[in-house]
């Protein structure tokens, strides 16, 4: 059919963001681009935008995807904090041991980058960041955590839960990852018991 476009855009978008999540932003030229989505270089621009465009649209497309996830994981912090937050460890866990996608998380690429890349990505980064950080202390907040104490904890776990990431490209061991979150998990714990706190 005249018109029709000869390729999927999700399938597309997807295997630009495995390349930038494997590559970086700067290490990903449009030869790489090209070569992982099948495209060439008119079609890219025509079809998905230059790079820092689709660097920005595989940015949001992997914030929803995980970002939903996350949601879902800490649906249940009001009722079970513990076993809230431990579920948002786990997506981050689950993801690094998933052999499909590439290790590290694009957020923490992104952020590490933010020197060498356009204010708009830099500024999309710094707010999923903060969208980490926000909807971390809206659970906390709901398992009836002190104010200052959601505001230092989610903090806290939205940057061990960063490291994750970093600790994985790095070639830490699952026993290790798992060790990190566990002392996390430790002192949330203590501090949902503190007097005050009517977490558990």
């Amino acid at each position: 059919m005249a018109g029709k476009k000869q390729f999927d855009v999700d399938v597309a978008l997807d295997a630009a963001m495995v390349q930038f999540w494997r590559a970086g932003y700067a290490d990903t030229s449009l030869d790489d681009l090209s070569r992982a989505t099948g495209l060439n270089r008119s079609s890219i621009y025509a079809s998905l935008g230059d790079k820092d465009s689709l660097y920005s649209r595989c940015l949001d497309r992997y914030l929803t995807r995980y970002g939903d996830r996350y949601d879902q994981a800490l649906s249940c912090a009001s009722e079970e904090p513990l076993r809230a937050v431990r579920a948002f460890f786990d997506v981050t866990l689950k993801r690094i041991a998933d052999p499909d996608v590439p290790d590290g998380c694009l957020v923490a690429q992104t952020a590490m980058a933010i020197p060498a890349l356009s204010p708009d990505i830099a500024a999309r980064a710094i707010e999923a960041l903060g969208l980490q950080r926000a909807r971390l202390r809206t659970a906390l907040i709901a398992a009836k955590l002190a104010d200052s104490d959601a505001d230092n904890f989610a903090v806290h776990l939205a940057a061990v839960n960063q490291s994750l990431a970093v600790m994985s490209r790095a070639g830490a061991s699952r026993k290790q990852l798992h060790a990190i979150t566990d002392i996390s998990m430790s002192a949330l714990s203590q501090a949902l018991r503190a007097p005050g706190s009517r977490g558990l």
